[in-house]
This record gives structure tokens, sequence and C-alpha cells, in this order.
């Protein structure tokens, strides 16, 4: 009876994300009181030789999130600072021409962001995307075109690589794929971005200026966006050789940052560097950590081992694109942790798809990854209603990459 209870709180947790804007309660209130009320009934509930086990899913439950935390506090003090400075608008000044079409630039957003979440993690890649695209100051309804188009891109151009996507990092280090055969995957990732984009292009007319506005930079500011990007480039290689977690690179850069603006005099111009980090968007983070208490508690009663009868009721082929659209709704790592706890037997170019699935379903939602909750919290009007308009679009771009993917896969691995 109480899983069906605590089920039954997720899926409510769910309902007051989609009818936000209906009950006028920020997300993040119903979210944290839900996931924090769970656990409090699975300790109230549980026997004296259950105890242990409850403490112990809930500790490995907090340190997922600290760990998620920590990095979200380093990546966006990164970007508040960079943003704060101007430093974003300028390097757009650089790139941009002064004038150019909506469709060119929808494109040039698609390719900025497929590209540099395949360099960054797509959390940072989102926060870099969406500051560039409300630099741009467009109306709300085209916004929102290029923030979707920015997400999807974003998952989508992380799959790919195993310092992209942790789901995909989860599936090589499981031995089902390699990194030469993950390398396959771009082909249809991208082509799914390019027909999203296309899609979303249709009926956009018109130019927009580029304001050429200059903000007076000082040479700490060039420090530390250089300390950003070796911060970006260092994670990268330390997860790759040392298996260093990419959330202490970022503390440690975040560390060196801190001691430039301080050693370079930044604090003489009265702009303390820490008071950026009180620019962060503490109720994304609070949101994420409601979020996700009600996945490890999904998690601990084994509510997300059911979704594996589904390998048996269809075949892989059609299970994993189901898999795919549930990480829509369902985080995608505690979903693929539970995939391969399974021991599912599948064919690599299968396991493929299941990395494609899980890393690019998750944009289907507004709440289905990282990159769509941090857009949410970045853009004021994007809304889980609002995202969801876009929704038969981008289930038609993952299914077509998703087609890409079983059709390229065996040519390129045989």
């Amino acid at each position: 009876m109480l899983d069906y209870i605590l089920i039954g709180l997720a899926f409510l947790a769910l309902a007051g994300v989609v009818f936000e804007e209906v009950i006028h309660l920020n997300k993040a209130k119903t979210t944290l009181f839900l996931g924090t009320f769970a656990w409090i009934l699975l300790f109230i509930n549980a026997s004296a030789e259950q105890l242990p086990h409850v403490q112990e899913s809930l500790e490995h439950n907090i340190t997922e999130i600290s760990t998620l935390w920590l990095f979200l506090v380093a990546a966006m003090t990164f970007v508040a600072y960079l943003n704060r400075k101007g430093l974003i608008e300028n390097m757009l000044n650089l790139v941009m021409p002064a004038k150019i079409s909506l469709k060119k630039l929808l494109f040039s957003t698609a390719l900025f962001s497929f590209c540099f979440s395949s360099l960054a993690d797509n959390i940072t890649a989102t926060l870099v995307s969406v500051a560039l695209v409300l630099s741009l100051s467009l109306p709300l309804n085209q916004t929102l075109r290029f923030v979707v188009l920015a997400v999807f891109a974003v998952n989508s151009g992380g799959v790919s690589l195993i310092t992209g996507d942790v789901t995909t990092l989860m599936i090589f280090l499981e031995g089902k794929v390699t990194i030469v055969e993950l390398l396959t995957l771009i082909l249809p990732s991208f082509a799914a971005v390019m027909l999203l984009a296309s899609l979303l292009s249709i009926g956009m007319k018109g130019e927009v200026k580029i304001r050429k506005v200059k903000h007076e930079t000082r040479p700490v500011d060039y420090v530390i966006a250089g300390t950003f990007l070796s911060t970006i480039v260092l994670t990268l290689l330390g997860n790759v050789f040392f298996s260093i977690p990419p959330m202490l690179s970022f503390l440690a850069g975040m560390a060196v940052m801190f001691l430039v603006a301080t050693f370079m005099g930044a604090e003489r111009y009265n702009d303390p560097i820490l008071d950026y980090i009180r620019l962060i968007e503490f109720d994304t983070l609070l949101f994420f950590l409601g979020v996700l208490l009600l996945v490890g508690m999904l998690q601990h009663i084994e509510a997300l081992d059911a979704l594996l009868h589904i390998y048996t009721l269809f075949d892989p082929i059609y299970a994993n694109v189901i898999m795919g659209i549930i990480s829509s709704m369902i985080d995608n790592v505690p979903l693929t942790a539970a995939l391969l706890k399974a021991n599912i037997t599948m064919s690599t170019s299968e396991w493929m798809a299941l990395t494609y699935a899980v890393g690019v379903g998750g944009s289907l939602l507004v709440i289905g990854s990282a990159a769509g909750i941090v857009a949410m919290s970045k853009v004021k009007g994007l809304t889980f209603a609002r995202y969801a308009k876009f929704s038969l679009l981008l289930l038609l771009a993952y299914l077509v990459g998703y087609v890409l993917v079983l059709q390229i896969s065996p040519l390129l691995l045989s």
C-alpha cells in the first residue's frame, strides 16, 4: 500500500509542474515538499530490519544530488560572471554580422549548441546557449523556438561522447559499446537537429539586427573567461585520463576564478567576486533537489524496475525507443542503471540505439533533461505547457534520428 502512495506522490509532483501556471505554485516548492515527504514516509514505515537499507538509499541519493548541486553552483557562477560583464554579448558581436535572417540565426544556434555540447557538459552548454539567445532580445514566441532547439541540440550533441552525457558513459563503462562505435551516433544526431531546425524555421520571416553594444571589460574579465574555458577542457581530460569527477574539476576552476579576481585587484572596484554566487537561480537547484529525491525514492521501492517488463513485451528495437520517451518523464540515469543491471541481451547496434534514445529522449519534455530544466529557469515565460506545444516536432526529430541510428550503425560497424 505504501508503494502505491509513494508512486502517487511522484505523479502529484509531476502534475504540480505541468499545472504550475494554473495553481500559481512554484514547481520548486511542490517537488521539494513531496520529495522530502516521500522519504519521511519511508522512514516512518520502515521496520527495524529495513531501516538501515532506507538510510543507505537516502545517503546514496543525497550524494548524487550534492554532486550535481556543487557542479551547478560552479558552472552557474562562471556564466553569471561572464554574462554580467557582457563577455558573452561581446563574443556574439565578433562572430555575428550586424544583420542576419531569423532562419540563418536559427540554424547557427543549432550548430553552436550541438558542437559546444560535444566539448562541454550539457548544463554548461545550455547555460551559454541560452545566454546567447537571450542577448538577442527577441519576442517570446521566437525566443521559445530558439530555446527549444538549443535544448534538443545540446542533448543530441553530447550523446556520442562519454564526456558529453552521463548515460553514454554508463553504457560505455559496462562494455556495451566502444568509443569509436559511439562516434557513429554523430551523423544521426546532427541530422535530427537539422530536421528540427528546419521544422521550427517554417513560417519564420524577417531579419534581426545584432546589437553591437560594446561592453567595457578589464583584463581580469578575460583571464576569468580563459579560466572558464580551461576548466571545461581540463574537466574533460581529467575525467577521461584520471577519472576525476567533473564536479571536483569545476569547483577547483571556480576557486581559481576567486583567487584570480582577488590577486588581479577586482575587489577594488566594489565588485566582490563571491557575490556572483548570489546571482544563481537557487529555485532551479531546489527543483533539482525535489525531483531527484522523488526519483531516488522510486528507485528505492524498485518502481523503476517495473519498466523493464517492456523488454518482455516488445523487441529491443521498439522497447528502446519507448525507453527514450519514458526518459522525458523519469531521470535517464537511474533508468539506464536499471537497464544495465537487468543484463538485457542486445546487439551492439541496439545498445547504440538505446544510448541515443535515453540521451535525446529527455528533450521531449522540458522536465526530461538537465538542459530543459536549466533553460526553464533562465527563460521567463518558458513553462511546461509552452514547451509541450513543440513536443510533436521534437518527437518527429527524435524518431527520425532513432531510425537513422538503426540504419547507419550496422553499416558502419560491419
